[in-house]
């Protein structure tokens, strides 16, 4: 296992990270299953774990919080908060009230007094960056979380908040977890330029592609994996991206052959090579699972392997646009780009 600076904090994480969202109802998981994965995990060199508040309705930091129970020193401990926690407005968002109210509630679920990282889970247009920062700061300063983060925020955000950080005096976000696989490349174009620029921590999620590049979605197959029965229209055929990606799956395999691997280590080889990416989040639900993940531990792959996957998907390009989670408000409802 490698392990790479998270940004300028100088705490060290693995390159390899687990994603606990497939504990609990979302994967199916038990509580026996959630810790042999961490009992796996932490064996295998990983030593960021990172969940959140909304994964399962708080089920996957309660299983978390037992599988870490008697290590947690060990663990560099990241949760997130921000999106839905029910029908009530105010459960949900960015506001010092609320971030207050769910963190504790975090900290109860997972069984500890403070996390590593704690992030905003998604940009919140109804919140100022000044109310958010400042609730976190004063967090930190509580001793309830040690860094703030944000997770897949539009580079513009990112700006905006390291701006408002400095005008403002507060503490400011250290890291960032945007969406980012071969499949999935517009983040090169945009996001990474400026986490670099402002030395922020990259945590990757969905380095597979939603199991697109996990070995189980090739031609000629029945696509049987979980995701595609929970969101079947992101690999139906009939969809000219699906098309698309299948295609350059195909065309990733054959690459991946030829250089000795498996179709998941050219994947997370291909994302941790990335000189602003720190870890890239798996999200095994079974140990076999995470096993065929940390093969691609020490993987790093050759310039000759790196181009031939730019000469499938093109830097900064997304097959699948539509699915992208950082877009500008404004490009979805038309209403907030018309006068």
């Amino acid at each position: 296992m490698q392990y790479r600076t998270l940004g300028r904090t100088g705490v060290q994480v693995s390159s390899l990270a687990l994603g606990a969202m497939n504990f609990g109802r979302i994967g199916r998981t038990t509580q026996d299953e959630a810790t042999a994965v961490v009992d796996a995990a932490l064996e295998g060199g990983i030593n960021l774990i990172d969940t959140a508040d909304m994964y399962g309705g708080g089920e996957s930091e309660e299983m978390v919080g037992k599988a870490i129970a008697g290590r947690r020193d060990d663990i560099v401990l990241a949760t997130k908060a921000g999106l839905p926690m029910g029908d009530d407005p105010n459960r949900r968002g960015s506001s010092r009230r609320w971030l207050v109210t769910e963190l504790d509630n975090s900290l109860r679920r997972l069984g500890v007094d403070h996390v590593d990282l704690y992030q905003i889970h998604r940009w919140d247009p109804e919140t100022s960056d000044e109310e958010t920062l400042s609730a976190l700061t004063d967090l930190q300063r509580a001793g309830k979380v040690r860094y703030f983060g944000s997770s897949t925020f539009p580079a513009h955000r990112v700006v905006q908040a390291q701006w408002a950080a400095r005008e403002h005096r507060l503490g400011r976000y250290v890291t960032e977890q945007p969406s980012y696989s071969i499949l999935q490349r517009g983040v090169e174009a945009h996001v990474l330029p400026v986490t670099e620029e402002y030395g922020l921590g990259v945590l990757v999620w969905s380095p597979l592609a939603s199991g697109w590049l996990s070995g189980a979605v090739r031609a000629g197959r029945e696509i049987t994996t979980s995701r595609s029965a929970a969101m079947p229209q992101r690999f139906d055929l009939s969809v000219p991206s699906n098309r698309a990606r299948l295609d350059a799956v195909e065309r990733l395999a054959v690459v991946a052959d030829e250089a000795g691997l498996t179709l998941i280590q050219l994947a997370l080889g291909f994302v941790t090579a990335h000189p602003a990416v720190t870890s890239a989040l798996v999200g095994p639900r079974t140990t076999d699972h995470l096993n065929a993940q940390l093969a691609a531990a020490d993987t790093v792959l050759s310039a000759d392997v790196l181009d031939a996957i730019d000469a499938i998907v093109a830097p900064g390009t997304d097959l699948a646009a539509h699915e992208k989670f950082d877009t500008p408000p404004a490009l979805l409802d038309p209403a907030l780009r018309r006068r």
